[in-house]
Order: structure tokens, then sequence, then C-alpha cells
């Protein structure tokens, strides 16, 4: 089956319509978080880490929705929040989580105390696809994962689903491709379904030619996309410094060493140029031209959850004086990007619950790959706190 342009205003229609039905029955109920990539580490770890938070046995570092600027601005309580998703993998919640504590990532003893939820959870995860030998048409895909979202949401009685892709980064399609890639198949379910979306990978998502008029006029908010977490998110600080101190910088190289699903997903070729596309975008849009220079990907098992990331900056100073920047990123990903993806399903779940539609460029903070909006990190932080207002204002 091709992409099917033409099929777009089906997606638009039926969105519209269930979109239309949950604003005039929907109250301030509880919010459904629906990751294509369920049982991956971003999402387990943000699974139990809004458990861990919500009984008060950690604290919510890394969130900034639970900082003083968020107060009253209507979002939904992380005590609202009901988890579900898509997966191919069949690895329990439960299980995973053991695995990401014996690999250094969540601390020991929080598994066995947010168990029931990592459960329940797992008790809502379907299975994605397409998967090997799967025959089914694109249509049908989209059928399927849309009939999954809104019996999710009627099973749990939700205000609201907001679908987050946390998956394994997949190649961009080939121009001719005549299937859409499994990203878009998950955007247009959450269309199709009334859902807002949020890509939270550098995977193509809604940005197809196949659903801009089905995104448009579904009246969904959704944003996107490749969330901004270590290594970008370093470099989004340092390019505006160069040059806001008229500093040239004449080439900018990087390397990152990760193991774990991202690594191996990213040993493909296409997937990891898809990768590399939005590090040096941020490169690009913020000192005028991309310098010099290139990120590489390696995969090492050995390391897991766990990456290094090191940059090599250029620059040249006063009277053409040469000099150099080296920086090294040691973290895990999936713990920097679990209270980014909370904070985002709580924000677009907001932005829904007030209306608001279409992308939303105020959410650049948190991407590489923006739907507009600045492109500097403190700019992204000011428009991000004046959308948490224009939210308060909506109560």
């Amino acid at each position: 089956m091709s992409a099917e342009p033409a099929s777009s205003g089906k997606f638009a229609k039926s969105a519209k319509s269930a979109n239309s039905a949950k604003s005039a029955n929907s109250g301030r109920g509880s919010t459904g978080v629906w990751f294509v990539g369920a049982r991956g580490s971003v999402a387990t770890t943000a699974v139990a880490g809004c458990a861990a938070v919500t009984a008060g046995l950690h604290a919510p570092t890394g969130m900034v929705t639970e900082t003083p600027p968020f107060a009253d601005s209507g979002l939904p309580a992380l005590s609202s929040l009901v988890f579900g998703g898509h997966d191919t993998a069949h690895c329990p919640l439960p299980k995973r989580a053991e695995e990401l504590t014996a690999a250094g990532v969540l601390p020991h003893g929080l598994a066995a105390a947010v168990r029931g939820e990592l459960t329940a959870a797992d008790g809502e995860i379907r299975p994605g696809g397409p998967q090997s030998g799967d025959t089914r048409s694109d249509e049908e895909l989209i059928t399927a994962f849309a009939a999954d979202l809104t019996d999710f949401r009627a099973r749990e009685g939700l205000a609201r689903v907001v679908v987050v892709n946390v998956s394994s980064t997949e190649p961009q399609p080939a121009p001719d491709a005549l299937r859409l890639p499994p990203s878009s198949l998950y955007a247009a379910a959450a269309l199709r379904a009334g859902c807002p979306f949020v890509n939270f990978t550098p995977s193509t998502g809604l940005r197809t030619a196949a659903l801009t008029d089905a995104a448009a006029a579904s009246g969904l908010p959704h944003a996107g996309r490749d969330g901004k977490t270590g290594q970008t998110l370093l470099r989004s600080v340092l390019a505006p410094m160069f040059v806001q101190r008229a500093l040239s910088v004449r080439a900018w190289s990087g390397t990152n060493l990760l193991g774990g699903g991202d690594g191996a997903a990213l040993a493909d070729p296409g997937a990891a140029a898809a990768k590399n596309a939005g590090k040096e975008r941020v490169l690009a849009d913020t000192l005028g031209h991309s310098p010099q220079g290139e990120v590489h990907i390696d995969d090492v098992p050995a390391l897991g959850d766990w990456k290094t990331a090191w940059d090599h900056i250029a620059f040249e100073g006063f009277l053409g004086s040469r000099m150099i920047l080296q920086t090294i990123w040691q973290g895990c990903d999936s713990a920097l990007a679990a209270p980014l993806v909370l904070d985002l399903a709580r924000l677009v779940a907001r932005a829904h619950e007030a209306g608001i539609e279409g992308p939303l460029p105020e959410l650049g903070f948190y991407f590489k790959d923006p739907d507009g909006g600045p492109a500097g990190l403190s700019e992204q932080f000011h428009a991000l706190l004046t959308f948490a207002e224009r939210l308060r204002e909506a109560v």
C-alpha cells in the first residue's frame, strides 16, 4: 500500500470527531500517557519515576514542570497519569525495571517498591508493529493502533490520552517509499483516535506529506521532534556563548559511545544519520553556518544504558589566536529523558484541555528539531515560561 496522501482526510475526520466528543464529555479526570516503545528504557524509567515521585520516595529532579513557574498552570497531577503503550518487545516492565536496576539506572529497591504500578502499566501494553511477517496494510495497522488507543481511553475512563513516541530511532524513509514508516503509522493512529502526539525521537512521525493535512485538520496539539537530553543540550548552551562573545567557531566535532537499545539501533547508518541531523541543526541555527566536523556514533554494548559524548571545538579569538575547547558528557540517557517525557505529556495534555491546536513551538526547549520558535536554549526557556503563563490564564 502507498503512503496514501489521499487518505489523510480520513485521519482528520476521525480525529476531529473524537476530539469533539471528548471536549463535550470529559472533565478534569485522569490523563493517559501512551508510549510507543513502552517497554524500552525511557518509558520504563518514566513509569517507575512517576510512581516514585508520587509516593514521595524521590524528589522530581529534572522535571521542569515541578518548579514554581508551573504552579497553578492546570497541569495534570503526576498521580493522575495512567500509562500504557505499544511495543514489539515482550519483556514485562517489572523485569525491565530489574534490568535497569542492575545496570545502575534505577536505584536499588525502587523496582520492588513500585512493582504494582509497573505491573498495571504493563497490563496496558499492546503489540506494536509492523513486525516481521506482518502482512497488514498501513490502513489496517493504523486502524488497529487507533482502536488500542480508544479502548484504553474508554477502559480507564480517561479525560484524554497523549501519545509519546520514545521508540528506537528509525532510518529516514526514501522519497519514493511505498509505505509509511512505523513512527508515522503510530502518529496517524493518534490523529484518528483524537490523541495529541509527541515525537521524542528523530523518526518521521507527523512530518510526512501524507499526514500534513490530517494533522492540521485534527485540531490536536502536537510537539516534536528528537528530545534534547545530553550532548545537544550542551551544544545549545555553548554555541550561543561563542556567538555572543564574537568568537569564530572553525570546527565542531563529536563522538558518542553508547550501548543498549539506542546503540544497537544507531549502528544502522540510516538511523545514525537521522539522529545526527538534529545535532548539526542546533549548531547551524545558532552559529549561522555549519562548522567543519561531524558527529560519530559508536555502538559499545558493554556500556549498556550509559553513554559518553565527547566534543572538540576549534575556535578563533582576537588577532587570529587559535584555541580549543573540549567537553566530555557521561550520563544515562533514559534518566535524562524520563523527566522530560513526563513534562511533555503533562504540558501537551494541558494544551489539549485548553483548546490549543497545532504545533507547539513553545516546547522547543525540549527538542533538537522543534516546531519553529527560537534556537537558543535561553530564548526557548523564556518561551516555555510564557507558555506556562498562557496555560495558567486558561484555567
